[in-house]
């Protein structure tokens, strides 16, 4: 594996500056947070949104522990041999959504390779606690590949999430540089799995990061082959070097660019599109509206 050349960072333009809001909020999150002992993707990450999410009483919950089986070049999270499960976990994220009071929950994880379902049936455990919990709430779940396994995806499917969010990441010329593991067409497998065991009872969502060296062709391929296999829901963002350890960004994208490429991607048939500098998987999540859609799905199911 090549080594990634340290370089300073760029300067950050004027639209990717965060001005932090000013309201309680965030303590409150905090305090919860630490008293469940749970992690968030928020953190592990460094996402940028973290200060604006916590403070609206909103999180990513990162199940299975903070250590994660791949190095993927471009995430923050830490690398390295994970812990056995917390078997009471499911029941401390149920309880963080009931306390904040959510609607919409996304519920994330680390890569899992060293077990043999890749933590599915912890998956599974989480969104059956959470929905016991709290009744009526939309359930999105950020999953790992499962290095494509059916298995593993039915055993999510079976506890009925109503979102199956799987990122694409990057472009096919630049996966095998980017993500560790993991690879473009497994990727689209997964999501096209998704629909062809779930069909319009479930919606299926993806994201892809800008600015790692894509053109223009590239990334309009990489929409067209997630519509190809059903994809529904897709969010564009601009990819930020969390440490000078990880890949350098090799654009900034303007806001501009971001809602031209969100409009072919709206007339490319995606139900709901999120694009723009600070958008992430999960930014945001509960702004797709069809909720009254995905009640009545589940009532066909």
């Amino acid at each position: 594996m090549n080594e990634i050349s340290v370089q300073p960072r760029p300067r950050l333009p004027e639209w990717l500056r965060i001005k932090l809001p000013t309201t309680g909020g965030y303590l409150a999150t905090r305090t919860l947070l630490d008293d469940l002992k749970l992690h968030t993707v928020c953190e592990s990450a460094k996402c940028p949104n973290q200060f604006e999410c916590w403070s609206k009483g909103t999180a990513t919950f990162m199940i299975a522990g903070d250590h994660c089986t791949r190095a993927c070049k471009f995430c923050a999270v830490s690398t390295a041999k994970p812990l056995a499960l917390e078997v009471d976990e499911p029941a401390r994220v149920a309880e963080a959504t009931r306390r904040m009071k959510l609607k919409h929950v996304v519920i994330t994880a680390v890569a899992r390779d060293d077990l043999a379902d890749g933590g599915a049936d912890h998956f599974r455990q989480t969104i059956e606690a959470v929905r016991e919990a709290n009744p009526g709430i939309v359930i999105e779940v950020l999953v790992p590949d499962f290095l494509d396994k059916d298995e593993c995806i039915d055993s999510v499917l079976a506890a009925r999430p109503e979102i199956y969010n799987h990122n694409l990441e990057t472009v096919r010329r630049l996966t095998p540089s980017i993500r560790h593991r993991a690879t473009y067409d497994r990727s689209l497998s997964v999501l096209r799995k998704v629909k062809e065991r779930r069909g319009d009872s479930i919606y299926t969502k993806s994201g892809v990061m800008l600015g790692l060296g894509e053109t223009e062709v590239e990334l309009y391929t990489a929409m067209e082959d997630l519509r190809q296999v059903g994809c529904d829901i897709l969010t564009l963002g601009q990819y930020l070097q969390p440490t000078r350890n990880h890949l350098p960004v090799v654009e900034f994208v303007s806001p501009a660019r971001f809602n031209d490429y969100g409009k072919v991607a709206e007339t490319m048939g995606f139900l709901h599109v999120a694009s723009g500098p600070m958008v992430r998987s999960s930014y945001h999540a509960d702004e797709f509206d069809l909720f009254r859609d995905l009640r009545e799905n589940k009532k066909k199911v």
